[in-house]
């Protein structure tokens, strides 16, 4: 699931390990259970730990670090989108909006590109301050929200 998401594959099969292990884990099991390089495991739990969806953590009796992944589904999902958002929309919108003031500026800009762009731009910045009131609920409110699919459009009265 992960590399459909541009994820790397070792990234993706080291999340997936941690947050199905009942336990945290060492390098050294991640290295025996997924048959990959040390150096590969490490790189790849600091791009984790990055990310804020892999810790370290210490085992009583074990000097070795071991690592853990969010457990709350709903937690890690709003944290990559925390970070997905950071990463790729937060640029994007500020390139749209460089974009758009230097077509305002140029005469030979038509204006059915500019229309264009400032079209993707009100997208993401709807879309983006939207996320950012959502992002702050409670996990039981934004499940409810959720589930409640369809039903907000028929309670606004948005017919089809």
């Amino acid at each position: 699931m992960g590399t459909r998401w541009g994820i790397n594959r070792t990234v993706a099969q080291i999340h997936a390990l941690l947050f199905l292990s009942p336990k945290p884990l060492h390098a050294d099991e991640i290295v025996e259970a997924l048959n990959v390089a040390r150096s590969n495991v490490s790189t790849s739990l600091k791009e984790l730990q990055g990310w804020g969806i892999v810790r370290m953590v210490h085992v009583i009796g074990d000097k070795r670090d071991h690592f853990e992944s969010k457990k709350d589904v709903w937690e890690m999902f709003r944290i990559v989108l925390d970070e997905r958002k950071r990463r790729e929309i937060d640029p994007t919108l500020a390139v749209l909006r460089e974009c758009i003031d230097v077509a305002e500026k140029d005469e030979e800009t038509d204006e059915y590109t500019e229309e264009r762009l400032k079209a993707l731009r009100d997208y993401f910045e709807t879309t983006t301050a939207w996320y950012e009131q959502i992002r702050l609920w409670p996990t039981t409110a934004l499940v409810k929200f959720v589930k409640l699919g369809d039903k907000v459009r028929k309670l606004l009265s948005l017919g089809d």
